[in-house]
C-alpha cells in the first residue's frame, strides 16, 4: 500500500492514466469544498483523462466551468468550457468515440462536448421529477440541524454521467430524484430509459460493466448499490403504479454493507463480476457479483447473501468520496477522501 498526502486539499475524486502506469489524477477542493469564508477558487468535483492525449486531463467545478489542462504547462488551462449554469459534478470521456466527453450538473442537464469547441455539441435534459414515491427511510428521524433544507425546487440534480464503453452513443446518468436513465444520442428522443431506481433516495453513481453491455450499477445515499440489466427493466407506466408504492422496478442484485451513503461506485476493468465502492462510512469494499444471468428478478436463492464482499478497506479517517481502479496492474486501486490522502492499495 502506498500513501499521498494532498496538504491543505480534500479528496473528492481520482482517476488513472490510460496511457502511464504511474500516473494519477486527483481532484480536491480546499476546506472541504466550502470556501464561503475563504477568498478562493471553487473545488474540484471529479477528473478525467483524455482519451487522445496523454497529458491532457478534464476537471470540473462548483462555478459551474470545467477546464482542460496539459500536465505539461503550469498554472492555467488550455481550455475552458463554460455552458452550466450550476455546479458541475462529473466528466467522463468516451472510450469509444474518443473525440468527446460529457459532464452532468446540479442545473438538470448533461451536455456532450468535443475539446476542439467551446460549444457544446448538445444537451441533454428532462423535467423535474415531481411524482410521490416511496416514504424516503430518513423522513421520520429527527433533523440533524435547525437550519432550513436547501432545496432545489427548479430542477433535479445529475451526480453523474458516463458513456458506455461498449457503445459511444448511450450514456447513463443518476439524479436527485432517484432516476436512473439512459440516454441514446442517436435517436431523436433521446431519453431511452427512465426509471426509479432507489425508492425515491437520492442516486449517486453509476457506472457500465466493461464486460456485459447492458449492465450498470448505480449507488445512493440508501446505502446501497444496485447492479440492472437495462433489458429487463419493464416498461412500467406511472399511471398503473399506486400513488404510495411508485418503487421502481427491481434490480438483479443488491449490496448491501456500507453504514452511510455510497458516492462511488466502479466496475473491474479486469473482471466481469467484480465492482468497489466508497462511501460516506470512510470505508472503500470490493465485491463480487454473483448474480444468475438467466434470472428475472432477485431472490434469496440467487443472491448469495454475505458471500458478495470480498474486501474493506479502512485506512481512510474521513469520508471516501473517489477511487478508480489501475488499468495496467491487475487488481490494484487508489482511492481518495476528504483526510487528504490518497492511497494506493491492492484490492483482489
Amino acid at each position: 500500500m502506498f500513501g499521498f498526502r494532498t496538504t491543505g486539499y480534500n479528496g473528492y475524486a481520482c482517476k488513472y492514466s490510460p496511457f502511464y502506469d504511474n500516473k494519477l489524477a486527483v481532484a480536491t477542493a480546499a476546506n472541504y469544498g466550502l470556501d464561503a469564508q475563504f477568498d478562493t477558487q471553487d473545488g474540484l468535483f471529479d477528473v478525467s483523462w483524455s482519451e487522445l492525449h496523454e497529458n491532457q486531463v478534464l476537471t470540473c467545478s462548483g462555478d459551474g466551468s470545467i477546464s482542460l489542462f496539459d500536465i505539461t504547462l503550469q498554472n492555467f488551462p488550455i481550455r475552458r468550457f463554460e455552458e452550466h449554469q450550476r455546479e458541475v459534478f462529473s466528466v467522463n470521456w468516451n472510450m469509444v468515440d474518443k473525440s468527446m466527453f460529457c459532464s452532468s450538473s446540479w442545473d438538470s442537464t448533461i451536455k456532450v462536448w468535443s475539446p476542439l469547441r467551446e460549444q457544446s455539441l448538445t444537451t441533454l435534459s428532462s423535467e423535474k421529477d415531481m411524482t410521490v414515491k416511496a416514504d424516503a427511510l430518513m423522513d421520520n428521524k429527527a433533523p440533524l440541524s435547525t437550519k432550513p433544507i436547501m432545496e432545489n425546487t427548479m430542477n433535479d440534480c445529475v451526480y453523474q454521467a458516463t458513456f458506455s464503453p461498449h457503445d459511444p452513443s448511450l450514456i447513463v446518468s443518476v439524479n436527485s430524484a432517484s432516476r436512473c436513465q439512459v440516454w441514446d444520442m442517436r435517436s431523436s428522443s433521446p431519453l431511452a430509459l427512465n426509471f426509479i431506481s432507489h425508492a425515491g433516495m437520492e442516486a449517486l453513481s453509476c457506472d457500465f460493466n466493461k464486460y456485459r453491455p447492458s449492465v450498470i450499477a448505480t449507488s445512493s445515499v440508501d446505502k446501497s448499490i444496485k447492479i440492472w440489466d437495462i433489458r429487463m427493466i419493464p416498461d412500467l407506466q406511472p399511471a398503473f403504479l399506486a400513488q404510495k408504492s411508485r418503487v421502481g422496478p427491481s434490480p438483479i442484485n443488491k449490496l448491501i454493507g456500507h453504514d452511510f451513503a455510497v458516492r462511488k461506485v466502479q466496475w473491474s476493468p479486469h473482471a466481469s463480476d467484480t465492482l468497489m465502492s466508497s462511501s460516506y462510512d470512510m470505508t472503500c469494499k470490493i465485491w463480487r457479483d454473483q448474480t444468475d444471468e438467466s434470472a428475472r428478478f432477485m431472490s434469496n436463492m440467487r443472491m448469495k447473501h454475505g458471500e458478495a464482499l470480498i474486501n474493506n478497506f479502512d485506512m481512510h479517517r474521513e469520508f471516501v468520496l473517489g477511487c478508480d481502479w489501475s488499468l495496467w496492474g491487475r487488481g490494484f486501486v487508489a482511492s481518495t477522501g476528504w483526510d487528504e490522502m490518497v492511497y494506493v492499495w491492492k484490492a483482489t
